[in-house]
């Protein structure tokens, strides 16, 4: 079994993977300084013999020679606040973790000849003036304004695994990740499906920004779990960069609907000034997804809808 670093191990995402690989077991570094991530997330794998857990920033160069990250097989370089209102309270460490980070993790993964992946981000493609996306469009973004800071510093995150890919031969495997939910986000996260299963139970209103047609692509996080291990696993994937996300695409209004309905909650739906620069479509082409990595997601957003509504039920129960 192999040695696997997770950077962000404590976040939404980071957490769900460092459960499957232990399950799988491997053992498990997992690394989050714990700006954005949470400790009880990680409350079930504290104990586990496979896991260890370092609470240290992968910006600080430092973290090549701190102690148990020495031969690594693996790095998923996932650290990074994902939602619009978490990045933008910490945008200089945004910029940071997906710039100076992602180059400390490709220079620990040159030391140990390890793979690594990088978490990159639909976000990529800014407001985009091509629907659906695939990976050769090279996007609409803005470079002065709130979204820059994280959208900017995951496209400057992948240039450097592509340097890193053609002066130093590093295994590097970049994933554009669209819109992934589950129970395991934030209530507080600030993200669509958080915001609005959150509001539905609580009885507030559910707050759509703008008219509601702008849409987006919703992939449960079992599928996209399920994609990363793929893509990590395959070497066909190096030096590749690949759209993971459901390609079924649903208006934001659309969705609030859905949740009032599976909620049979009486929260009214109401409307509120468009973000900056926020999206107005966002659709991934997968066919590279499928092509080389055998991959497709198998879960309907009703069906991750209920599950996630079941799971936040008990969580406001217990409080």
């Amino acid at each position: 079994m192999s040695k696997i670093m997770i950077t962000g191990a404590a976040g939404f995402l980071g957490s769900h993977l460092t459960k499957e690989l232990l399950g799988q077991g491997h053992q498990v570094v997992g690394v989050d300084n714990l700006v954005t991530g949470r400790m009880s997330n990680l409350s079930e794998c504290m104990n586990h013999p496979g896991f260890r857990f370092i609470e240290f920033d992968v910006s600080n160069k430092a973290i090549i020679d701190v102690e148990g990250v020495q031969e690594v097989d693996e790095i998923y370089h996932l650290a990074s606040p994902a939602s619009p209102k978490l990045y933008q309270a910490s945008s200089i460490e945004t910029i940071y973790v997906n710039t100076i980070g992602t180059q400390n993790m490709l220079e620990l993964a040159r030391r140990y000849n390890a793979k690594v992946l990088y978490a990159s981000t639909s976000e990529a493609y800014g407001d985009p003036e091509v629907h659906p996306q695939p990976e050769e469009y090279r996007g609409n973004v803005n470079t002065w304004g709130p979204r820059a800071c994280y959208d900017e510093a995951k496209r400057l995150g992948e240039v450097f695994c592509y340097e890193y890919h053609r002066l130093y031969q590093v295994r590097t495997k970049v994933v554009r990740l669209f819109n992934t939910y589950s129970a395991g986000l934030r209530n507080d996260d600030g993200r669509v499906i958080s915001n609005f299963v959150t509001q539905a139970l609580m009885g507030d209103d559910i707050t759509v920004y703008g008219d509601g047609s702008q849409t987006r692509s919703f992939c449960y996080v079992d599928d996209t779990i399920r994609a990363l291990m793929r893509m990590m696993e395959l070497d066909a994937a190096t030096g590749q960069i690949i759209n993971i996300g459901n390609p079924n695409e649903h208006s934001v209004l659309d969705v609030a609907l859905l949740v009032k309905q599976l909620t049979n909650t009486t929260s009214a739906i109401t409307f509120h000034e468009l973000p900056e620069d926020d999206p107005k479509v966002r659709r991934p082409v997968i066919d590279r997804a499928a092509d080389i990595l055998g991959w497709h997601p198998d879960i309907s957003l009703e069906e991750g809808l209920r599950r996630t509504i079941h799971s936040y039920q008990e969580k406001l129960a217990l409080i």
